[in-house]
């Protein structure tokens, strides 16, 4: 059975929803874990990378200072000190600051990914001479001659541990043939860009 004096205590109840509108304890502690965890991330990059972030000069020299402090303790406090900096930062800036550092990670991560794919490639040619044929179709301009010796002495060198001479010129030949193959896809995207604006 419903209660008659329900809600007629003399007071509304959305007097209380503006005290609840604020975040709770736990969301702050996350969100200041979440600055100090950025801030530590600007610190463990190079000195040349975090010069070149878009932030405020007073951030940036707390932490440069803390790069250099290689005492434990005066390194934890200063640590905390770039923490209490990020957040005096603006929701814009700090979302300038997770980009630019989502991107060396991401640039990072393709770059190491594309070597490991050389590295297979080259060992691919050391094992297999159909890999060099394959090769040679996809790239006819490259000395066919020129590459198996390298081949040839690549192997040589393994065999005899010898220092890897031959072995790092194919990779740097596989290096050159990826660039400039990504250069042509850049420029056929760039000209299907142009017919495509062309045909509008």
């Amino acid at each position: 059975m419903p209660n008659a004096n329900r809600g007629a205590v003399g007071f509304q109840s959305s007097e209380f929803e503006q005290e609840y509108d604020r975040p709770s304890k736990s969301q702050l502690k996350r969100e200041m874990d979440a600055l100090q965890k950025l801030g530590e991330s600007l610190v463990a990059e190079p000195r040349d990378r975090v010069k070149r972030v878009p932030m405020p000069e007073d951030v940036r020299d707390a932490i440069l200072e803390c790069q250099q402090i290689k005492d434990h303790e005066g390194r934890r406090r200063q640590m905390q000190y770039v923490g209490k900096k990020m957040r005096t930062l603006e929701p814009d800036e700090l979302a300038i600051i997770q980009k630019t550092i989502d991107s060396w990670h991401g640039a990072s991560k393709a770059e190491t990914a594309a070597m490991h794919a050389l590295e297979r490639r080259r060992e691919k040619l050391l094992a297999d001479d159909q890999a060099l044929t394959e090769l040679l179709d996809r790239h006819p301009e490259v000395d066919a001659q020129h590459m198996r010796t390298l081949i040839r002495n690549a192997r040589k060198e393994q065999s005899e541990h010898k220092p890897p001479k031959a072995y790092r010129e194919i990779f740097q030949i596989l290096k050159q043939l990826q660039t400039q193959a990504n250069l042509a896809k850049g420029e056929a995207v760039e000209d299907q860009d142009q017919q495509d604006d062309d045909e509008r």
